[in-house]
């Protein structure tokens, strides 16, 4: 059985490539465009198994988005990576409070992100 991913940013060109990723590596996509957009399609939708999200995007930001995808029971264990071009420990430790599992800096290396996911979600 395949895992389910969901994949939040607002660059389509950043989304694809991390779906890509993702999609080679066995799982199903589900995209999303900021924050709002994810918490709409995972409200009642499929489980995911694993979150990636951008930090900076319009509607809802990364950090907005992992507070709010922690109130639902669904997601209260589901790993959720940050993903962005952010590296200050104060916006890490934000993440961190928030609920964010880990932390990739972009531009992202696919073997180091599969490696990562491959790490905080069980076989």
């Amino acid at each position: 059985m395949s895992k389910t991913a969901l994949v939040v940013d607002d660059s389509p060109t950043m989304r694809q490539m991390v779906a890509l990723t993702l999609t080679n590596a066995g799982f199903k996509v589900v995209e999303a465009k900021h924050g709002k957009d994810a918490v709409a399609k995972v409200s009642g939708g499929p489980k995911m198994d694993i979150v990636v999200t951008d930090l900076n995007m319009p509607e809802m930001d990364g950090i907005t988005l992992i507070k709010e995808l922690r109130k639902m029971a669904s997601f209260k264990f589901t790993p959720i990576l940050m993903l962005t071009t952010e590296s200050s420990p104060d916006k890490k430790q934000a993440g961190k409070d928030a609920g964010a599992t880990g932390w990739i800096v972009k531009p992202f290396n696919p073997e180091l992100m599969l490696k990562v996911i491959a790490k905080v979600l069980p076989a």
